[in-house]
């Protein structure tokens, strides 16, 4: 998703741009594996790249689905409390989101709440009518038509295996069924998981500037029967994550998701007996889920630069006025709301390597 609107970007301000895609198709990575939602941006902490990037993305990922057809719903969403402890939680989100001037949030007490989603149980809730969800899919392939449009290109069954420096620029070496090498002004590695290794395998780019790579698995589980909720709920957050959320996709379909689960290697395989835990954490403000609702769904892992119990890390963009090499810019844990962000970082990266 980054690296489509990063490409883009630069390629509608003139540059010739080639992505190299690892992968026979695109977003089969970590932009595949999401809950397609569109963040309203209240979670940050002010100041941060995920918070300017978030409320700037979302605004202009709403312009950008009108004007290209992309399908969307601005459904908005419930944030709530079932105690004490969340209720100053939630408050405290509701002030932050204010702080970095997040349009459309209120606060409602619990029969405000239930009045608009008469299956909740709640002490109080936040509601954000700017968050939305998308067909992230149908958004990639518009960000393909832009950059294709402009004159970009996607080589496929491209991994990149080394970047060496070349004179003023870089070279690339791609390695596939016919490797080959091709000689570029800048590189911008916008790779999810495999973005610490290849940043690792940039010439002259210093060991030490290479974050630890975290790994977060969060699995779904798909809810049988009608849609409980018209709108997104979201309980108060829980380390790692948003906690145990509905979220509903464009044909209406209920699911729960993501929860956290540390993982030390790559494999989505949703085991059924986490929904064990699901439904303790759901039945906390749905106390009408019935048994044997929830089946395993899918599951995506966050590209995470801290741990278990670590206060979450922003955003990384390591550009050149970072690390003092011309044209190079690493994009390191972008995870949530890094879809929502996309068209804000990549203006982003663009401005960097004008700069």
């Amino acid at each position: 998703m980054v690296g489509l609107a990063v490409a883009r970007a630069l390629s509608q301000r003139g540059h010739g741009v080639i992505v190299a895609e690892a992968t026979g198709g695109i977003g089969n990575g970590v932009s595949s594996r999401n809950s397609e939602v569109i963040h309203a941006g209240m979670y940050y902490p002010s100041g941060s790249l995920r918070a300017r990037h978030c409320v700037e993305g979302r605004r202009m990922l709403y312009a950008f689905c009108e004007s290209h057809g992309v399908p969307h719903a601005r459904c908005g969403k419930l944030i709530v409390a079932t105690n004490d402890l969340e209720q100053a939680k939630i408050e405290g989100i509701y002030e932050q989101g204010l702080t970095n001037g997040v349009e459309g949030l209120s606060y409602l007490t619990s029969e405000e709440a239930t009045a608009l989603e008469p299956n909740l149980s709640c002490t109080g809730a936040v509601r954000s009518h700017e968050t939305g969800i998308i067909d992230s899919h149908a958004l990639m392939l518009a960000l393909q038509g832009d950059l294709e449009d402009a004159g970009g290109a996607i080589a496929f069954h491209a991994p990149v295996e080394r970047i060496a420096r070349s004179g003023a620029g870089w070279n690339v070496q791609v390695g596939s069924v016919d490797a080959t090498e091709i000689t570029v002004d800048a590189v911008v590695n916008a790779a999810g998981l495999e973005a610490q290794a290849l940043a690792r395998a940039t010439e002259d780019y210093p060991a030490e500037r290479v974050p630890p790579l975290v790994l977060a698995k969060g699995n779904y589980f798909g809810c049988l029967g009608k849609p409980a909720f018209s709108r997104l709920i979201y309980p108060a957050p829980v380390d790692g994550g948003l906690g145990t959320h509905v979220t509903l996709d464009l044909a209406g379909r209920m699911r729960f998701g993501p929860d956290v689960e540390w993982i030390d290697k790559e494999v989505y395989e949703v085991d059924p007996r986490r929904a064990e835990s699901f439904y303790a954490s759901i039945r906390r403000y749905w106390p009408g889920l019935p048994d044997g609702a929830l089946v395993p769904d899918y599951s995506g892992i966050r590209p995470k630069l801290t741990g278990p119990g670590e206060k979450a890390a922003d955003f990384m963009i390591d550009g050149p006025e970072e690390h003092g090499l011309d044209g190079l810019v690493h994009l390191f844990g972008i995870e949530s709301p890094g879809l929502t962000s996309c068209l804000s970082l990549a203006e982003d990266v663009a401005d960097r390597l004008s700069a």
